[in-house]
C-alpha cells in the first residue's frame, strides 16, 4: 500500500499545500514542481505512480497562489520563476528533503533549471524537466493569448476554479499577466544553464502547444552536464498525463542510469 500524505508547510509566513509519498530512504526524493496552470491536485495520479515505478519519495506542493496554498497579490513580476527557483532550497530545508532530483513541468521545468543552476545546492542529484522553458516564444505566447480568451470568454475558469478555489483568478491572471507583458518577450533563463552540473532528462510533446524544440536544443546545448533528451509523438504539452507510462519509464530508466550509482556512491 502507498502511503499518502496531504498537508501543509508554513514558509515565511506563506501556507503551501503539500504532498508526500513514502520511498525508500536511501533513494533521492522527487520534488514535484508544477506548471503555471498547476497545484498538487492537478498532478493527478502522476505522483503515486512515480512512487511505486522507481520507490523513491515523492514531495510536491503547490506554489503560493495555487491550490490550497495562500494567495499571492497581483501582477506577479516578471521573473516570478527565477525568484522561485532561488528559493528553493529554503523551501527543502523546511520539508525535511535531503538527496533529491527535481521534476519540473513547463514553469516547473524552468523553476527547476534556475534552482540547479544558480544555488549549487548539493542535494540536488539531478533534474528532470517536463517541456521546458528558458526563453519566450511566438508559439507559446499566441497558445498563452488563446487560453487568456477561454478564461475570460469560455469555460476555463469554471475548469480551473475546481482546483484552485479561490487562488482561480490569481492562479491564471498572475501567470498570464507576466507571459504576455510585452517585456516578456525578452525573458531569458539560458544563462542559468551552464551552472548546471548534475545529469539532466527532458521530455516534450511533439505537439507540445507551448513550446518548440528549440527550448530543448538551448538547454542540451548549454548546461554542464549529461543531458537526455526524449520528444514524445502523439504528445502535447503534459508528457505526465498525455504519455504517464513512457514518461515513468524513461525517469525511471534515467535515475537509475545517472542518479542512484552516484547517490549511494556519496553515502
Amino acid at each position: 500500500m502507498i502511503d499518502v500524505a496531504h498537508g501543509t508547510l508554513s514558509l515565511a509566513g506563506v501556507s503551501l499545500e503539500t504532498l508526500r509519498i513514502a520511498g525508500d530512504p536511501a533513494r533521492p526524493t522527487l520534488v514535484l514542481l508544477h506548471e503555471g496552470l498547476g497545484c498538487v491536485a492537478l498532478w493527478r495520479d502522476f505522483p503515486a505512480a512515480l512512487a511505486q515505478q522507481t520507490g523513491c519519495e515523492v514531495f510536491a506542493w503547490s506554489r503560493a497562489g495555487y491550490g490550497n496554498s495562500s494567495a499571492r497579490p497581483t501582477p506577479w513580476p516578471l521573473d516570478y520563476m527565477q525568484a522561485e527557483g532561488r528559493a528553493l532550497p529554503l523551501l527543502l530545508t523546511s520539508a525535511g528533503i535531503g538527496d533529491c532530483v527535481l521534476v519540473g513541468h513547463s514553469d516547473g521545468a524552468s523553476i527547476a533549471l534556475v534552482s540547479a543552476g544558480a544555488t549549487d545546492d548539493s542535494r540536488i542529484r539531478g533534474v528532470v524537466v517536463l517541456a521546458p522553458h528558458v526563453f519566450a516564444e511566438p508559439e507559446g505566447l499566441s497558445s498563452i493569448g488563446a487560453a487568456r480568451v477561454a478564461y475570460r470568454e469560455g469555460d476555463l475558469r469554471g475548469r480551473l476554479a475546481r482546483y484552485h478555489g479561490e487562488n482561480v483568478d490569481c492562479a491564471f491572471e498572475g501567470w498570464s499577466g507576466a507571459w504576455l507583458d510585452p517585456l516578456f518577450e525578452q525573458w531569458n533563463l539560458e544563462s542559468f544553464l551552464p551552472g548546471i552540473r548534475v545529469p539532466v532528462l527532458q521530455i516534450q510533446g511533439e505537439d507540445d502547444q507551448y513550446g518548440t524544440a528549440r527550448q530543448l536544443d538551448a538547454i542540451a546545448r548549454q548546461v554542464s552536464g549529461p543531458v537526455e533528451t526524449h520528444i514524445l509523438p502523439a504528445c502535447r504539452h503534459s508528457p505526465a498525463l498525455e504519455q504517464s507510462a513512457i514518461t515513468l519509464g524513461l525517469i525511471s530508466d534515467f535515475l537509475e542510469r545517472w542518479v542512484l550509482p552516484a547517490n549511494l556512491a556519496a553515502r
